[in-house]
């Protein structure tokens, strides 16, 4: 996949359909209305709610009856904000993370609520040999799963689902984000064969649910952008598992603070100007 330098930070499809239409499409031109965003853990989701004080659906009629799925919503200036959180495993009482929570919350969230922007938000591993260190925030300029193994020609490329995201040089100018390519898969640990797929896909950060989230999107046709906070350094020298709880709530202040720059930066704007 090219570069978003080699593109010269503009989206490969939206270069396609300007040459198609002589134009941006229209949408690309009205002020962004509604965006939802999807966070997997609660501990993240939180402090967003608090900022903007957005509100937990009550009534239960957004979702399908009996999902654990919530629903915070309200409005900063212009903008109608839907932060979408999987909630707890009913069995386990755990947070729902990982692809199939991500992919069924996006879909629905997308058919029921029409946003213009998703933005899945978040925290990540990330590689000190990439650059990556404890703190920092990333906006993903490609996306891919890397335990998705299909040894057959094309169902390959399929398991690996490469997708670019959204691209927005102003947003990320603005936020002073770091960009990075990030890769997905469903075990916070890495396996060898993990780990030979995330190099192949030169990945800097590494979640449980982005890749799902841009599935979805893509499919529905809604653009999507990742910014994830990095939690632990997976080629490091300490356990993954220890160093993401050491630093998940400090490292979600920095993911709280990126995600609020940018909603303040997206409020009054078009797609096309980010």
């Amino acid at each position: 996949m090219p570069s978003p330098e080699e593109t010269n930070g503009e989206h490969p499809s939206a270069a396609i359909e300007a040459d198609a239409t002589g134009g941006a499409d229209e949408a690309t031109r009205q002020p962004i209305s509604t965006v939802v965003i999807i966070i997997a853990m609660q501990t993240e989701a939180l402090p967003l709610v608090s900022k903007f004080q957005l509100s937990e659906d009550t009534d239960g009629i957004l979702f399908p009856k009996g999902v654990p799925w919530v629903r915070y919503h309200g409005k900063y200036k212009d903008l109608n904000i839907n932060l979408v959180w999987p909630g707890k495993d009913l069995l386990l009482g755990v947070d729902s993370v990982g692809t199939v929570s991500a992919s069924l919350v996006t879909y629905a969230s997308i058919q029921a609520l029409k946003p213009d922007l998703v933005i899945n938000a978040g925290t990540a591993g990330g590689f000190k040999a990439k650059g990556a260190s404890i703190g920092d925030v990333y906006m993903a300029s490609d996306v891919a799963f890397h335990d998705r193994r299909i040894p057959i020609p094309v169902f390959d490329q399929y398991g690996i689902g490469a997708r670019r995201s959204f691209c927005t040089p102003n947003l990320l100018k603005e936020v002073d984000l770091k960009l990075g390519r990030l890769s997905t898969g469903d075990s916070l640990d890495m396996s060898p064969y993990d780990e030979g797929a995330i190099l192949a896909n030169d990945a800097v950060i590494k979640d449980m649910e982005g890749a799902a989230v841009a599935y979805v999107a893509d499919l529905l046709s809604v653009p999507a952008i990742f910014i994830k906070a990095v939690t632990d350094i997976i080629d490091g020298e300490k356990p993954t598992a220890e160093e993401f709880l050491q630093n998940l709530v400090a490292v979600t202040a920095n993911l709280d603070q990126a995600v609020t720059q940018a909603i303040y930066f997206i409020n009054g704007r078009c797609l096309s100007d980010l």
